[in-house]
């Protein structure tokens, strides 16, 4: 079972306590944006096989949103943050690259 622990209030809850949000730190395209651009949002994203920084909500504790690294493949989790930081923080980058040097962001 999947565990993350809530970088808000400090619990560690499974998966049955929290809601994926879907993939983190993406552009959002919205009004004024071309078809083009809101259909490359909505479906062609890569289904990545390995790290992947995604949204969640602690819906049956705080209420509020975070963001997680984790291998879609193993469910090892390198950690998780506010959903407010623009981009991962360096300590979780370095966990990653630790168990996989090879890895780049994308």
């Amino acid at each position: 079972m999947l565990t993350l622990t809530c970088p808000v209030c400090g619990v560690a809850a499974c998966e049955t306590e929290l809601s994926a949000g879907g993939e983190a730190h993406l552009k959002r395209y919205g009004p004024g944006s071309s078809d083009a651009e809101f259909e490359d949002y909505l479906f062609m994203r890569p289904n990545v096989k390995g790290v992947h920084f995604e949204r969640w909500r602690h819906a049956m504790g705080c209420g509020k949103w975070f963001h997680a690294a984790r291998d879609t493949a193993t469910l090892e989790v390198f950690g998780t943050y506010s959903a407010q930081t623009l981009e991962p923080p360096t300590d979780i980058i370095a966990a990653i690259k630790a168990k996989h040097p090879d890895w780049t962001p994308a």
